[in-house]
């Protein structure tokens, strides 16, 4: 071995064995005081007559944290109303019954949805964790309310009032604000229809693919605690996670001659607009229908072409709405796929049966009852009391025409028994929307702890109240009476990477 050679092994053991050291100081610091007596602990031991050895050195402020490094590695930011990097949830406990409509609400309908949710939190283990940190406990704290819900309809009776008394005084609310803001924003997605056929033939040109199996999901939260709530996609290259192919390259056939067509539909922006939804039925050229939900997603960021629209000039901020994207598409084939590709996000599909849609819980969404949120900031299958407004037709609503809804994480399709021609509850145009809902889903571009999506079910009605929504709103978290009120919630900070 040469002196180089030797020397190079000796800087390298120094190396490794100041990082063991290094990580041993910051695990005995974190235990203790936090990362602030990590970093005075290095430096004393720096003081003492440590030294870095050769090619070692010391992050300086100006480096880029490593959260936000990983942030831009993995497209953090997906549509204009992702979450700043600085929202905090903070919870204040109000009455339950003072909640400004409470009285005037169908709470047997919102019974009915929490029991839906009970499915999923009787197939968790009683220790698993309720939201962030443990937000809202364990699925030991909540089955024992599933139970209850259960016990109530079974009774008979008067079920409205046993459901009142059940949220009333079984749980405890909590006003959610971000940071000292009561007001965030809320918007709506529905159920797709679709035409197409299980053949590529004529009209039916545009395909619905299956899920590639080399592409790989990670969450990012299992590795680095900070990253709470972010997820990427890729495939594995040489041992590296590395970017899938955008919109643009599969719609130039990256996937062609790879058997992943699932169905072939006869409209490319209704294929569009099922992905924004992430879930929908497709009627088939044969008869019958087939059911279609969320498998999976590129991992390239959303883009809202309705933004696009707006920039250009092409349609007015006061006037967007998912019908003026589809309207101006409509006038401007030629410009179809330019607009489209500008969103480089792509959704996989599943064919699915047994009751649904299905949300990110695993349950059945129930239209005007399941709203999307930031599962960063709650437990999904928890009540949350939304303060709002219905969307109203008389005029066309903001930006972001798709609703900046987008992509729910874990959507599915089956014989839908919502819709608004199945009684769903949809409440008349522009009225207030005090009702209470239940968190059943995430979005890619629902962001923030006061932000939710509400599900309006499957029809011509829910898709035009969707599309027109966008409107500001206040939430109520409501938790087990059990439980002690939470603590603030952070997302990625910065300062906490460091």
């Amino acid at each position: 071995m040469s002196l180089d050679s030797f020397q190079q092994d000796r800087q390298a053991l120094a190396a490794r064995r100041l990082r063991q050291q290094v990580q041993l100081w910051r695990r005995l610091a974190l235990g203790a005081l936090g990362l602030t007596t990590a970093v005075l602990a290095l430096l004393i031991w720096l003081l003492l007559g440590g030294s870095l050895p050769f090619g070692l050195t010391l992050p300086s402020e100006s480096d880029p944290a490593p959260s936000e490094i990983e942030a831009e590695e993995a497209g953090e930011s997906e549509a204009e109303d992702a979450a700043p990097l600085s929202d905090r949830a903070r919870f204040t406990e109000v009455q339950v019954s003072a909640l400004e409509g409470w009285a005037q609400d169908d709470h047997g309908a919102a019974l009915e949805a929490f029991r839906e949710g009970c499915g999923a939190l009787r197939r968790r283990p009683d220790g698993r964790a309720m939201g962030p940190d443990g937000l809202g406990g364990t699925a030991a704290d909540w089955k024992p309310l599933c139970a209850e819900a259960d016990a109530l309809t079974r009774a008979g009776g008067d079920l409205q009032a046993a459901a009142e008394a059940f949220f009333r005084q079984r749980f405890r609310a909590y006003q959610v604000t971000n940071r000292d803001q009561e007001e965030g924003l809320f918007t709506g997605y529905y159920e797709p229809s679709l035409r197409g056929s299980r053949r590529q033939q004529g009209a039916y040109q545009t395909p619905l693919l299956r899920r590639p199996p080399e592409l790989v999901s990670v969450e990012l939260g299992d590795f680095r605690p900070h990253l709470r709530g972010e997820r990427i996609s890729g495939r594995v290259t040489d041992g590296r996670l590395q970017p899938y192919a955008d919109r643009q390259a599969i719609d130039d056939g990256a996937l062609n001659r790879r058997s992943l067509e699932l169905l072939w539909v006869d409209d490319p922006v209704d294929a569009f607009f099922l992905h924004i939804q992430g879930s929908g039925r497709v009627l088939l050229d044969t008869g019958g229908s087939v059911q279609v939900g969320y498998a999976g997603q590129n991992g390239h960021p959303y883009f809202a072409i309705g933004r696009a629209l707006i920039e250009r000039g092409e349609v007015p901020r006061e006037q967007m709405s998912l019908q003026a994207i589809r309207g101006w598409l409509d006038q401007n084939p030629e410009s179809v796929r330019e607009l489209l590709h500008l969103n480089p996000s792509y959704v996989f599909f599943r064919q699915l049966t047994g009751p649904g849609p299905l949300g990110a819980l695993g349950v059945p969404l129930t239209a005007g009852r399941s709203l999307a949120v930031d599962r960063s900031f709650f437990p999904l299958g928890a009540p949350v009391w939304l303060d709002g407004s219905a969307p109203s037709f008389g005029a066309a609503e903001t930006d972001a025409a798709e609703t900046d809804s987008v992509e729910p994480i874990a959507q599915a399709q089956s014989e839908a028994t919502t819709g608004t021609d199945q009684g769903q509850e949809v409440p008349p145009p522009g009225e207030d929307l005090r009702r209470l809902f239940i968190a059943q889903d995430t979005g890619g571009a629902i962001r923030g702890p006061v932000r939710g999506d509400v599900f309006w079910g499957y029809g011509e009605e829910a898709e035009e109240r969707a599309g027109r929504m966008r409107h500001p709103g206040r939430l109520t978290l409501l938790l087990p009476a059990t439980l002690p009120p939470p603590g603030p919630v952070p997302t990625v900070d910065p300062d906490a990477a460091r």
